[in-house]
């Protein structure tokens, strides 16, 4: 079953779809472009159907990069994005942009032009508001592996560029162990009333060094853990109890656990860090 979108007269002329079962099966997207009836719209799928629409003559950039790179989180109806030379009029659901890549900037993903992670960082961390070009700088770096400072290298080849005051702010920012935009969001607020700022992805050992739990983020030095849950951890008995039993061994190992909700963290933060500063200061933290 095809899944993916398709160049419609090339389809026909090797044969994988007939004239009548193009008509009949898919639906058009852009000039030429088809996807198969009831195919979920996701932003991959865009990405691929505005690089069909462009004949290879374009550079998949921003959101629409972001997705081929594996980045999550990424909102299915926002328009794909391309960076092509020349004067275009796109067609609705493809944005396309003009701006100069140099080399190595540029990689191909299943076939497609799209622009590296490092380029991909630099577009978004210029061109989104602070709060949210980190989360998703954040999700990037955790799909890619991609290091903060691949992205200042990019930006030292570009210098003049706008919005690089703001890039530097959110490269100080992003953390790629992050695993979702709630836990950025928390660890903004922690690092924004000048806590310690806290590590990601913290691994808790037993007494042997055996790893028997991960923490979202926290402090390994003064053994204080933050964890944002999810609805389903409020929602789903099993998970609530399996979360009461891991409390408990955590506690047991002398780990102070402050539980984050998005009601907490969205009308209460002032909450979120009293509780987080009294933990801390009981540890020895000088906060």
């Amino acid at each position: 079953m095809i899944a993916v979108p398709i160049r419609g007269t090339q389809a026909v002329l090797r044969g994988i779809v007939t004239e009548h079962q193009l008509r009949r099966d898919f639906v058009r997207l852009h000039r030429d472009v088809y996807v198969r009836k009831g195919t979920p719209p996701t932003a991959v799928a865009r990405a691929h159907a505005a690089w069909l629409w462009s004949g290879d003559r374009g550079v998949l950039a921003g959101f629409s990069a972001a997705a081929l790179h594996g980045t999550r989180w990424i909102d299915a109806s926002l328009p794909a994005e391309l960076i092509r030379v020349g004067h275009v009029r796109a067609p609705k659901g493809i944005v396309v942009r003009k701006a100069r890549l140099l080399e190595g900037e540029t990689c191909r993903i299943d076939g497609a032009a799209v622009t590296t992670p490092a380029r991909t960082a630099f577009d978004l961390g210029r061109a989104l508001g602070v709060d949210r070009a980190v989360e998703v700088l954040d999700a990037l770096c955790n799909a890619t592996g991609l290091d903060p400072a691949e992205v200042s290298a990019i930006a030292e080849r570009h210098r003049g560029a706008r919005g690089l005051v703001q890039l530097r702010r959110v490269l100080e920012l992003v953390d790629g162990g992050a695993e979702s935009p709630p836990e950025t969001r928390t660890r903004l607020l922690l690092v924004r009333d000048k806590l310690p700022r806290p590590e990601t992805q913290i691994r808790v050992r037993d007494d042997s060094g055996r790893i028997i739990a991960r923490s979202d983020l926290g402090w390994d030095r003064w053994r204080v853990l933050v964890e944002y849950d999810g609805d389903h951890h409020w929602l789903d008995e099993g998970q609530r109890s399996r979360d009461i039993d891991r409390a408990a061994v955590l506690e047991a190992l002398g780990w102070a656990v402050v539980r984050v909700s998005a009601e907490l963290l969205r009308d209460r933060p002032d909450v979120v860090l009293a509780r987080i500063r009294a933990k801390l200061r009981l540890a020895g933290a000088p906060v």
